[in-house]
Protein backbone atom coordinates (compact mmCIF):
# COMPACT_ATOMS: atom_id res chain seq x y z
CA UNK A 1 0.00 0.00 0.00
CA UNK A 2 1.17 3.56 -0.81
CA UNK A 3 -0.15 7.13 0.82
CA UNK A 4 -0.62 9.50 -1.97
CA UNK A 5 -1.85 12.97 -1.97
CA UNK A 6 -4.02 14.51 -4.51
CA UNK A 7 -4.70 18.46 -4.49
CA UNK A 8 -8.57 18.57 -5.53
CA UNK A 9 -10.08 22.26 -5.64
CA UNK A 10 -7.17 23.81 -3.10
CA UNK A 11 -8.09 20.76 -1.03
CA UNK A 12 -5.16 17.93 -0.30
CA UNK A 13 -6.76 14.52 -0.50
CA UNK A 14 -4.96 11.75 0.88
CA UNK A 15 -5.33 8.67 -1.24
CA UNK A 16 -4.01 4.45 -0.57
CA UNK A 17 -2.90 2.97 -3.79
CA UNK A 18 -3.45 -0.30 -3.24
CA UNK A 19 -2.93 -4.09 -5.70
CA UNK A 20 -5.16 -4.95 -7.75
CA UNK A 21 -6.97 -1.12 -8.44
CA UNK A 22 -8.58 -1.45 -4.63
CA UNK A 23 -8.02 2.25 -3.99
CA UNK A 24 -9.42 4.12 -0.80
CA UNK A 25 -9.46 7.94 -0.55
CA UNK A 26 -9.99 9.68 2.54
CA UNK A 27 -13.72 11.28 3.18
CA UNK A 28 -12.10 13.34 6.08
CA UNK A 29 -9.89 15.23 3.22
CA UNK A 30 -13.01 14.93 1.25
CA UNK A 31 -15.07 16.61 3.86
CA UNK A 32 -13.13 19.78 4.45
CA UNK A 33 -14.50 20.73 1.17
CA UNK A 34 -18.11 21.35 2.91
CA UNK A 35 -17.02 21.84 6.51
CA UNK A 36 -13.00 22.18 7.47
CA UNK A 37 -14.19 21.96 11.41
CA UNK A 38 -16.60 19.64 11.23
CA UNK A 39 -15.98 16.77 9.15
CA UNK A 40 -17.21 14.07 11.01
CA UNK A 41 -20.21 15.26 10.56
CA UNK A 42 -20.22 16.14 7.09
CA UNK A 43 -19.44 12.20 6.94
CA UNK A 44 -22.41 11.29 9.06
CA UNK A 45 -24.86 13.28 7.53
CA UNK A 46 -24.02 11.67 4.14
CA UNK A 47 -23.86 8.42 5.67
CA UNK A 48 -27.37 8.92 7.59
CA UNK A 49 -29.04 9.08 3.88
CA UNK A 50 -31.67 6.15 2.58
CA UNK A 51 -29.72 6.20 -0.82
CA UNK A 52 -25.99 6.06 0.73
CA UNK A 53 -26.85 3.17 2.31
CA UNK A 54 -28.81 1.22 -0.25
CA UNK A 55 -25.70 2.44 -2.40
CA UNK A 56 -22.62 1.01 -0.27
CA UNK A 57 -25.18 -1.85 1.00
CA UNK A 58 -25.14 -2.38 -2.70
CA UNK A 59 -21.09 -2.50 -2.98
CA UNK A 60 -20.63 -4.51 0.04
CA UNK A 61 -22.98 -7.08 -0.87
CA UNK A 62 -20.98 -7.39 -4.20
CA UNK A 63 -17.62 -7.33 -2.96
CA UNK A 64 -17.64 -8.72 0.87
CA UNK A 65 -18.57 -12.41 1.26
CA UNK A 66 -18.61 -11.28 5.53
CA UNK A 67 -20.96 -8.23 5.25
CA UNK A 68 -23.86 -8.22 7.76
CA UNK A 69 -26.88 -8.58 5.63
CA UNK A 70 -29.08 -8.51 8.94
CA UNK A 71 -27.49 -5.61 10.86
CA UNK A 72 -27.13 -4.06 7.46
CA UNK A 73 -31.06 -3.99 7.02
CA UNK A 74 -31.93 -2.73 10.32
CA UNK A 75 -30.00 0.20 9.66
CA UNK A 76 -31.46 0.56 5.71
CA UNK A 77 -34.87 0.88 7.68
CA UNK A 78 -33.87 3.59 9.77
CA UNK A 79 -31.89 5.56 7.46
CA UNK A 80 -33.34 9.09 6.47
CA UNK A 81 -35.55 9.10 9.45
CA UNK A 82 -35.66 12.15 11.37
CA UNK A 83 -32.48 12.70 13.63
CA UNK A 84 -31.00 9.53 12.82
CA UNK A 85 -27.36 10.13 12.34
CA UNK A 86 -24.76 7.51 11.56
CA UNK A 87 -21.09 7.49 11.63
CA UNK A 88 -18.67 5.11 10.05
CA UNK A 89 -17.26 3.56 12.95
CA UNK A 90 -20.78 2.16 14.03
CA UNK A 91 -21.56 1.85 10.38
CA UNK A 92 -18.51 -0.60 10.10
CA UNK A 93 -19.16 -2.20 13.45
CA UNK A 94 -22.42 -3.49 12.88
CA UNK A 95 -22.07 -4.82 9.42
CA UNK A 96 -18.45 -5.81 9.06
CA UNK A 97 -18.24 -3.59 6.28
CA UNK A 98 -14.57 -2.95 3.98
CA UNK A 99 -15.80 -0.29 1.51
CA UNK A 100 -15.42 2.09 4.70
CA UNK A 101 -12.40 2.64 7.13
CA UNK A 102 -11.76 4.28 9.81
CA UNK A 103 -8.89 4.79 11.83
CA UNK A 104 -6.20 6.89 13.77
CA UNK A 105 -2.89 8.53 13.81
CA UNK A 106 -0.63 10.13 10.79
CA UNK A 107 -2.74 8.40 8.07
CA UNK A 108 -5.91 7.80 10.03
CA UNK A 109 -9.46 9.55 9.41
CA UNK A 110 -12.17 7.90 7.47
CA UNK A 111 -11.39 6.12 3.95
CA UNK A 112 -13.49 4.81 1.19
CA UNK A 113 -13.25 2.85 -1.71
CA UNK A 114 -12.92 4.80 -4.83
CA UNK A 115 -16.75 3.83 -6.12
CA UNK A 116 -18.03 4.87 -2.72
CA UNK A 117 -15.70 7.84 -2.40
CA UNK A 118 -16.80 9.17 -5.62
CA UNK A 119 -20.69 8.85 -4.60
CA UNK A 120 -19.45 11.21 -1.57
CA UNK A 121 -17.83 13.51 -3.90
CA UNK A 122 -21.00 13.81 -6.23
CA UNK A 123 -23.19 14.58 -2.68
CA UNK A 124 -20.50 17.14 -1.78
CA UNK A 125 -20.25 18.63 -4.91
CA UNK A 126 -20.77 17.34 -8.91
CA UNK A 127 -17.92 19.87 -9.89
CA UNK A 128 -15.87 19.10 -7.16
CA UNK A 129 -16.49 14.89 -8.10
CA UNK A 130 -15.24 16.18 -11.49
CA UNK A 131 -11.61 18.02 -10.30
CA UNK A 132 -11.49 15.00 -7.99
CA UNK A 133 -11.96 12.19 -11.31
CA UNK A 134 -9.69 13.98 -13.04
CA UNK A 135 -6.98 14.69 -10.20
CA UNK A 136 -7.46 10.80 -9.28
CA UNK A 137 -6.66 9.55 -13.44
CA UNK A 138 -4.05 11.81 -13.82
CA UNK A 139 -2.01 10.05 -10.56
CA UNK A 140 -2.90 6.63 -11.93
CA UNK A 141 -1.62 7.29 -15.31
CA UNK A 142 1.71 8.47 -13.49
CA UNK A 143 1.84 5.25 -11.55
CA UNK A 144 1.13 3.22 -14.62
CA UNK A 145 3.96 4.96 -16.71
CA UNK A 146 6.27 4.33 -13.69
CA UNK A 147 5.17 0.66 -13.90
CA UNK A 148 5.93 0.44 -17.36
CA UNK A 149 9.93 -0.46 -16.81
CA UNK A 150 8.58 -3.39 -14.50
CA UNK A 151 6.11 -4.75 -17.57
CA UNK A 152 9.46 -4.37 -19.93
CA UNK A 153 11.77 -6.33 -17.73
CA UNK A 154 9.07 -9.01 -17.67
CA UNK A 155 9.02 -9.26 -21.22
CA UNK A 156 12.67 -9.44 -21.43
CA UNK A 157 12.83 -12.47 -19.30
CA UNK A 158 12.48 -15.07 -22.13
CA UNK A 159 15.47 -12.96 -23.84
CA UNK A 160 17.46 -12.83 -20.67
CA UNK A 161 17.15 -16.05 -19.07
CA UNK A 162 19.27 -18.14 -21.79
CA UNK A 163 22.11 -16.10 -20.56
CA UNK A 164 22.68 -16.87 -17.23
CA UNK A 165 25.73 -18.48 -17.45
CA UNK A 166 28.11 -15.75 -16.40
CA UNK A 167 30.48 -15.75 -13.35
CA UNK A 168 30.18 -11.97 -11.96
CA UNK A 169 29.70 -10.97 -8.47
CA UNK A 170 28.65 -7.79 -6.86
CA UNK A 171 28.96 -8.60 -2.93
CA UNK A 172 26.56 -5.75 -1.75
CA UNK A 173 23.74 -7.37 -4.23
CA UNK A 174 23.45 -11.55 -3.83
CA UNK A 175 21.53 -12.94 -1.10
CA UNK A 176 23.10 -14.07 1.86
CA UNK A 177 22.30 -18.13 3.03
CA UNK A 178 19.32 -18.12 5.13
CA UNK A 179 19.99 -20.09 8.07
CA UNK A 180 17.95 -23.08 9.10
CA UNK A 181 15.71 -20.95 11.59
CA UNK A 182 14.69 -18.33 9.32
CA UNK A 183 13.60 -21.12 6.28
CA UNK A 184 11.40 -23.36 9.82
CA UNK A 185 9.71 -20.02 10.23
CA UNK A 186 5.96 -20.39 8.48
CA UNK A 187 4.98 -17.16 6.72
CA UNK A 188 1.72 -16.06 6.35
CA UNK A 189 2.15 -14.39 3.16
CA UNK A 190 3.71 -16.15 0.27
CA UNK A 191 5.01 -12.91 -0.90
CA UNK A 192 6.96 -12.71 2.23
CA UNK A 193 8.45 -16.29 1.26
CA UNK A 194 9.68 -14.73 -1.59
CA UNK A 195 11.41 -11.67 0.29
CA UNK A 196 13.10 -14.04 2.66
CA UNK A 197 14.60 -15.72 -0.35
CA UNK A 198 15.49 -12.89 -2.48
CA UNK A 199 16.24 -10.02 0.09
CA UNK A 200 16.39 -12.05 3.47
CA UNK A 201 13.46 -9.87 5.57
CA UNK A 202 9.85 -9.67 5.55
CA UNK A 203 7.99 -6.46 4.10
CA UNK A 204 7.35 -6.23 7.63
CA UNK A 205 11.21 -6.17 8.84
CA UNK A 206 11.69 -3.82 5.82
CA UNK A 207 9.04 -1.28 6.55
CA UNK A 208 10.29 -1.51 10.70
CA UNK A 209 13.62 -0.16 9.79
CA UNK A 210 12.74 1.99 6.95
CA UNK A 211 9.89 3.79 8.20
CA UNK A 212 11.34 7.55 6.36
CA UNK A 213 10.35 5.76 3.41
CA UNK A 214 7.08 4.95 1.42
CA UNK A 215 6.12 1.84 -0.54
CA UNK A 216 7.43 -1.25 0.27
CA UNK A 217 10.64 -3.22 -0.07
CA UNK A 218 10.11 -3.95 -3.95
CA UNK A 219 9.86 -0.39 -4.90
CA UNK A 220 13.26 -0.09 -4.21
CA UNK A 221 14.61 -3.28 -6.09
CA UNK A 222 17.20 -2.54 -8.89
CA UNK A 223 16.05 -4.05 -12.35
CA UNK A 224 18.32 -7.34 -11.59
CA UNK A 225 16.50 -8.45 -8.42
CA UNK A 226 13.06 -7.35 -10.16
CA UNK A 227 14.36 -10.02 -12.78
CA UNK A 228 15.27 -12.22 -10.57
CA UNK A 229 11.42 -11.99 -8.45
CA UNK A 230 9.76 -12.67 -11.38
CA UNK A 231 11.91 -16.00 -11.84
CA UNK A 232 11.35 -16.54 -8.41
CA UNK A 233 7.25 -15.83 -8.78
CA UNK A 234 7.34 -18.47 -11.28
CA UNK A 235 9.44 -21.25 -9.96
CA UNK A 236 7.28 -20.74 -6.67
CA UNK A 237 4.31 -21.03 -8.63
CA UNK A 238 5.21 -24.77 -9.70
CA UNK A 239 6.53 -25.77 -6.25
CA UNK A 240 3.57 -25.39 -4.32
CA UNK A 241 1.35 -27.07 -7.57
CA UNK A 242 3.82 -29.80 -6.29
CA UNK A 243 2.71 -29.72 -2.78
CA UNK A 244 6.37 -29.33 -1.46
CA UNK A 245 6.09 -27.84 1.95
CA UNK A 246 7.25 -23.84 2.44
CA UNK A 247 10.25 -24.44 4.34
CA UNK A 248 11.84 -26.99 1.65
CA UNK A 249 10.57 -24.43 -1.02
CA UNK A 250 11.74 -21.09 1.39
CA UNK A 251 15.44 -22.94 0.91
CA UNK A 252 15.42 -23.86 -2.64
CA UNK A 253 14.10 -20.74 -3.67
CA UNK A 254 16.99 -18.90 -1.64
CA UNK A 255 19.65 -21.00 -3.37
CA UNK A 256 18.03 -19.81 -6.93
CA UNK A 257 17.81 -16.62 -6.01
CA UNK A 258 21.63 -16.04 -5.16
CA UNK A 259 22.81 -18.15 -8.27
CA UNK A 260 20.47 -16.21 -10.57
CA UNK A 261 21.79 -12.91 -8.97
CA UNK A 262 25.55 -14.13 -9.38
CA UNK A 263 24.36 -14.66 -12.80
CA UNK A 264 22.62 -11.66 -14.32
CA UNK A 265 25.48 -8.87 -12.71
CA UNK A 266 26.47 -8.36 -15.84
CA UNK A 267 24.38 -9.32 -18.37
CA UNK A 268 24.37 -6.85 -20.98
CA UNK A 269 20.15 -7.08 -21.77
CA UNK A 270 20.06 -6.04 -17.71
CA UNK A 271 22.70 -2.74 -18.28
CA UNK A 272 20.67 -2.03 -20.90
CA UNK A 273 17.34 -2.00 -18.83
CA UNK A 274 18.94 0.10 -16.26
CA UNK A 275 19.97 2.23 -18.21
CA UNK A 276 16.68 3.16 -19.44
CA UNK A 277 15.89 3.12 -15.62
CA UNK A 278 18.32 5.85 -14.74
CA UNK A 279 17.18 7.95 -17.91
Amino acid sequence: MKNKVLVVAGNQIGLKINQNDNDFISLTDMAKFKNSELTGIVIANWLSTKYTIQFIGAWEKIHNPDFNVMEFNNIKNEAGSNGYILSSSKFIQKTNAIGIRSSTGRYGGTYAHKDIAFEFATWLSPEFKLYLIKEFQRLKNEENERLTLGWDVKRQLTKINYKIHTDAIKEKLTPKLLSKNQCNIVYASEADVLNMALFGKTAKEWRDKNVDKEGNIRDYCNVTQLVVLANLEGINAELIRQNIPQPERLIRLNQIAISQIKSLINNSSIKKLEKINYE
